[in-house]
């Protein structure tokens, strides 16, 4: 599911922006974030391991790569080992689950390339159906549907009020309306922990956010990456790499709950959902140490340390698409699997090991022996939490 620790782990700019993805096209069985990593060791095959920055922190072992698609293989294993790419096509139209670090991967584009050519941003969101264009110079005509979509809920923040909806959260308010969450929070008297509901009207603050590429401008000479490419002997892929360091570049611009404030959400959170608080607190204590702003290599996300691949799982749990750089869908990702896990296992000590091993895995191979002092160190922390 993630790795543990801050500096060990694996997504907001001025306001939080959807996940950083290299592929949202992974099986939903593989939990763990380092399921369909190659193996670090010849003894160790078919796992990755991973380690925390946190005292107790054990490496975890993987879900073999036997269940990956063969079509999704090139993005996620080292270029030497990579076949060719195709040939791209002139215009590629958006299936569901795509991002554009997906689909500039796998046609061997460059990233900024693709969103050069399109006029979008790293932050603009794109949906199913969606031509973009792969090859050729930027198109002549304003920016594409998406881009010009996004650019009106900016003006809805000029009408000064905005009626919650089901599923909102400040932070996803916050960006989609691109207001800075600072001033949207003082506007209305609330905090990083208020509890908001639909129907309710929430005040927006006269005034725009600060534009995205003035908080990620790239200073002078070449930037140290804020996240590593390498971990225990393994050298993830660049693509995976790359949205890993976008993900910290964006939670290290955003206010973010503290490690205290982080913990009560979880509590909080675990008691809605049905889920004993002392698991949940313990698993999140474990992963990140209630840090969200926590990235691994593998771009394991914040406090729960989900791969974009277990966000999109954990949306389908819960009904509704879910962000991880916001550290309540975080809380509420993690969660829902913690609670998925619980219900399909034969036991609470399984349900833990297919938190860090993949449930797939522990169902095929049995627990590894990392896997076996991880869920020793989860129950250890939960009668702290008790």
């Amino acid at each position: 599911m993630s790795t543990s620790g801050t500096s060990g782990s694996a997504a907001a700019k001025h306001s939080l922006p959807l996940v950083a993805a290299t592929t949202a096209v992974l099986p939903a069985v593989a939990l763990s974030s380092l399921a369909l990593a190659a193996p670090a060791s010849a003894a160790a095959a078919e796992s990755v391991a991973q380690s925390g920055a946190l005292p107790g922190a054990v490496p975890r072992a993987a879900a073999q790569a036997a269940v990956v698609p063969a079509a999704e293989v090139p993005a996620m294993v080292p270029s030497r080992l990579a076949p060719a790419k195709a040939a791209p096509p002139q215009r590629y139209t958006v299936r569901a689950g795509d991002t554009v670090t997906a689909i500039a991967g796998r046609f061997g584009l460059k990233v900024g390339d693709v969103l050069s050519l399109n006029h979008l941003t790293p932050t603009t969101i794109i949906y199913p159906g969606q031509q973009l264009r792969l090859t050729g110079g930027p198109a002549s005509h304003g920016a594409p549907a998406s881009s010009s979509a996004s650019a009106k809920p900016a003006q809805a923040a000029s009408a000064g009020s905005y009626t919650i909806r089901p599923g909102d959260t400040l932070y996803g308010i916050s960006a989609r309306l691109k207001v800075p969450l600072g001033s949207l929070l003082a506007a209305n008297g609330l905090s990083l922990t208020s509890i908001i509901y639909a129907g309710r009207t929430l005040k927006l603050p006269a005034g725009k956010a600060e534009p995205a590429a003035a908080i990620t401008q790239a200073s002078s000479g070449a930037p140290k990456p804020l996240v590593g490419d390498t971990f225990l002997g393994f050298k993830y892929p660049d693509a995976v790499v790359a949205s890993a360091n976008e993900n910290k570049r964006i939670l290290n611009a955003a206010p973010v709950p503290s490690r205290v404030e982080m913990k009560q959400i979880v509590a909080d959170t675990a008691r809605r959902m049905g889920v004993d608080p002392a698991l949940a607190l313990a698993i999140a204590y474990q992963e990140s140490g209630f840090s969200q702003r926590a990235v691994s290599p593998a771009n394991a996300i914040g406090t729960m340390q989900l791969v974009p691949t277990s966000g999109q799982w954990a949306s389908d749990l819960v009904g509704r698409r879910l962000n991880l750089l916001d550290p309540y869908d975080n809380a509420t990702a993690g969660i829902a699997i913690i609670r998925a896990l619980v219900r399909t296992s034969k036991d609470e000590d399984t349900a833990i090991a297919g938190y860090y091993q993949g449930q797939y895995s522990v169902a095929k191979h049995g627990m590894y022996k990392d896997t076996k002092q991880y869920v020793a160190a989860i129950r250890a922390h939960q009668k702290t939490f008790s």
